[in-house]
C-alpha cells in the first residue's frame, strides 16, 4: 500500500512483553480497542487524517493474552470510514470472545434491514458516531441525525457510541433527555482535563449516568491530560463518574492508542492505574466484568472460545 503522505504515520504501541502486577478478574473485557490490517489485505481510506501501523487481530489476541484479558469489544476506528470489512472479519473469527462497535453510513437509505442483522449476527451492538469534527460547532448536536440513527438501531438492542466533547455542550443533559437508545461517551466524555470536573457539559454527563441514560467508557486519560502518567489531572473524572453510576462504566485500552503524541503508555501500566483508581476489587469486578456483559450481550464467560 501506499503510504498517503497528508496522513501523518502514528506511533506504534510499546511492544515490551510485561503483564500487571494487579490481575484483572476472570472474564474480564476490554471495551475500546481498535484492529488495523494488515493494510495490503484491509486498506486505510484515503481520507483518513492519520495513518495507524498495522496493529492486526493477531497482535492484538497476543495483547489480551499479555494482559490476562479474556475479551473485547472491538470499536471501527475513523482510518476504515464506513468500510467496516476489517472489524467484521476479527468479530466473525472469534464470535464469543468479541463483540464490535461499527460505523454505518450517514445517508441512512443505504442501511437496509439486512445490513443490521448481518452486522448483529456477527457481533456488533452498537453504532458510533464522531461528533468532535462536526463543522458548524454553533449550530449545536446534530440531535435530529442522531435520534434517526438511534431509531434504526433500537430494534436491535443496540446502543450509540458518541466520540465528542462534553463541555462543548453545556445543555447535554437536556439535550439527550428521553433519547431512543442507550449512550455511550468515549474517554469520560473526552473533556480536557483543564476544564475541570465542573464544566456544565460534564456535569450533564454524570446527570445522564445517574438517570440511567449514559454509559462512560474509562479510556484514554492520555487522550485529556497535558502529562504524561500516571495522569494525576484526570484521576478527579475517574472518581466523579464512579460517584455518579458505577454500573454505568465500562473500562478499555483504547489500543494502539493512535495519535498519541506524548509519551507511548505501556498497556500493563495502564491496567495498573486502573486498578490504583479503583482500588475496590468487587467495583474492579462490577466495571470490568459485570457491566460490559450487560450492555454488549456477552455469552457466560464458560462459553468463550472460537
Amino acid at each position: 500500500m501506499i503510504q498517503d503522505l497528508s496522513a501523518p504515520l502514528c506511533q506504534a504501541p510499546d511492544s515490551e512483553i510485561r503483564s500487571p502486577s494487579i490481575p484483572f478478574p476472570a472474564g474480564a473485557v476490554d471495551c475500546h480497542a481498535h484492529v488495523c490490517g494488515p493494510a495490503n489485505l484491509f486498506p486505510y481510506a484515503s481520507e483518513r487524517i492519520y495513518t495507524p501501523p498495522d496493529a492486526t487481530l493477531e497482535n492484538y489476541q497476543a495483547l489480551l493474552a499479555m494482559l490476562g484479558i479474556n475479551r473485547a469489544v472491538l470499536v471501527q476506528p475513523s482510518v476504515y470510514g464506513t468500510d467496516n470489512r476489517a472489524l467484521l472479519a476479527a468479530l466473525k473469527s472469534y464470535p464469543k470472545q468479541f463483540r464490535g462497535v461499527a460505523v454505518i453510513p450517514h445517508n441512512l437509505e443505504d442501511v437496509s434491514e439486512q445490513y443490521l442483522q448481518e452486522f448483529h449476527d456477527a457481533g456488533v451492538r452498537g453504532v458510533r458516531c464522531n461528533i468532535v469534527d462536526v463543522a458548524d460547532k454553533t449550530a449545536g448536536l446534530p440531535i435530529q441525525t442522531l435520534k434517526a440513527v438511534a431509531e434504526r438501531i433500537k430494534p436491535f438492542g443496540w446502543h450509540l457510541e458518541l466520540l465528542m466533547h462534553v463541555n462543548e455542550y453545556p445543555n447535554l443533559a437536556k439535550v439527550f433527555e428521553n433519547f431512543p437508545v442507550n449512550l455511550v461517551f468515549g474517554h469520560f466524555g473526552y473533556t480536557h482535563a483543564k476544564h475541570g470536573v465542573n464544566d456544565k457539559g460534564f456535569q450533564g454527563l454524570l446527570e445522564l449516568m445517574r438517570n440511567e441514560q449514559a454509559w462512560v467508557k474509562m479510556t484514554g486519560p492520555y487522550r485529556i491530560c497535558d502529562g504524561n502518567l500516571p495522569y494525576i489531572d484526570m484521576r478527579p473524572f475517574n472518581d466523579a463518574v464512579i460517584e455518579a453510576n458505577p454500573k454505568r462504566l465500562v473500562w478499555g485500552s483504547d489500543w494502539p492508542h493512535v495519535m498519541v503524541k506524548k509519551h507511548m503508555p505501556h498497556d500493563a501500566d495502564l491496567c495498573e492505574l486502573f486498578a490504583s483508581w479503583v482500588a475496590d476489587s468487587s467495583l474492579r469486578k462490577t466495571i470490568l466484568v459485570d457491566n460490559p456483559c450487560i450492555l454488549y450481550d456477552f455469552p457466560a464467560f464458560n462459553t468463550v472460545g472460537r
